[in-house]
């Protein structure tokens, strides 16, 4: 039987508030609307300065007290959590620093931030405060990772050799795709294949190598960027090689967007998202068409078997991810996507950059915290 003090604490809800920035990053994937189907929190406030955004998001989130500043609202309302919920970098440091200093805990849409010396800002900002931040890789909280981790700890893929990952490829291809898209990836590489330990790499326009006259500034705030090509190599603690790589318009149908890992017995790839597509193919020789091995579902009830549950979307991973920063509050641990993790796939993507700028491979940690094209 519960304790009366366990019952409180059950029934006890956060306040929660939003800052976000219509027209400039808007309110991420949902970031918003997620806390109106947290159990235990209760949005208090929204912050935008838009001022028709702010109000269209105090309709759609059901809150009276709206503000242009988001330092305001935090100095007034005191929120426990707070969803920085702008897709633009340029903003992240300034509002995760703002909520820091004022206790709350933070969901934060990805990517993390600009440079390596934000990330580190962010992170000594939640130790020294005793917060908690989660990132917005909603990939790493799907039902189905369990399954996938269980497949790779068992033997089943063999020994893990290479983790191939790939951007979308549209428009945005090369050093946009890498950030916005790139920082998924990444985290996967991370969560199934350990701490990267160096990095070898090239950036590319149109073929030839970037220079300085290539950088130029990125969309969505994320800051000097140069490149519409791609081609990294990582070295895992685990032993395994990990490679990303992001061409300009050399989309898939459907689209390569994801990850494959590749083992000495076979190869499970899968998507991104709450329930991405996911595959086992038990096949040595990576080679179906001259074995007839036939590729096999993945669902979070396991390997081949039939999904019981729906899909929603984003949104179910962001549900998770809510749940779980407020688990990680309560019981002083961090979260599943913590701000470490969110710092480490900054870095992989950073490395890349310097590993280009240097023409040789660098090993991380970074020595370099700033953004690497600068120094071209």
């Amino acid at each position: 039987m519960a304790s009366s003090s366990e019952e409180r604490q059950e029934a006890r809800k956060y306040r929660v508030a939003v800052i976000g920035h219509s027209g400039r990053g808007d309110y991420g994937h949902g970031l918003d609307r997620v806390w109106l189907e947290t159990e235990r929190a209760q949005i208090v406030a929204v912050a935008d300065a838009d001022g028709p955004g702010r109000t269209r998001a105090a309709e759609r989130l059901g809150v009276r007290a709206a503000y242009a500043d988001y330092r305001e609202m935090l100095a007034k309302e005191r929120p426990e959590i707070v969803s920085v919920a702008p897709r633009f970098l340029d903003e992240h440091h300034d509002m995760v620093l703002a909520c820091v200093e004022h206790g709350a805990s933070v969901f934060l849409e990805k990517p993390m931030c600009r440079t390596l010396a934000e990330a580190d800002a962010m992170v000594r900002a939640c130790e020294t405060s005793h917060v908690k931040l989660a990132i917005a890789h909603q990939t790493r909280y799907s039902p189905k990772i369990p399954v996938v981790r269980e497949v790779l700890a068992s033997g089943r893929l063999g020994t893990v050799l290479e983790f191939r990952g790939r951007g979308k490829e549209d428009q945005r291809g090369g050093g946009e795709d890498l950030w916005v898209l790139g920082t998924h990836v990444f985290d996967l590489i991370l969560l199934l294949g350990g701490t990267a330990k160096w990095c070898h790499a090239r950036v590319t326009e149109q073929g030839r190598p970037v220079g300085r006259d290539d950088v130029r500034d990125g969309s969505e705030g994320i800051g000097p960027l140069a490149g519409d090509g791609v081609d990294a190599m990582f070295g895992l603690a685990s032993g395994a090689t990990a490679f990303f790589a992001s061409h300009r318009r050399l989309a898939g149908t459907p689209t390569r967007f994801g990850l494959a890992v590749h083992g000495s017995r076979g190869v499970l790839e899968m998507r991104t998202g709450y329930l991405p597509d996911t595959y086992l193919l038990e096949d040595s020789s990576w080679s179906p068409g001259r074995t007839g091995s036939k590729w096999l579902g993945v669902s979070s009830a396991g390997v081949d078997r039939p999904e019981p549950l729906a899909d929603t979307g984003l949104h179910g991973g962001n549900l998770l991810i809510a749940r779980d920063l407020i688990r990680a509050i309560e019981t002083d641990t961090q979260p599943l996507g913590s701000v470490y993790d969110a710092r480490a796939a900054v870095e992989m993507i950073a490395a890349i950059f310097d590993s280009h700028r240097r023409r040789a491979p660098v090993e991380l940690p970074l020595a370099n915290r700033d953004n690497p094209l600068l120094a071209l």
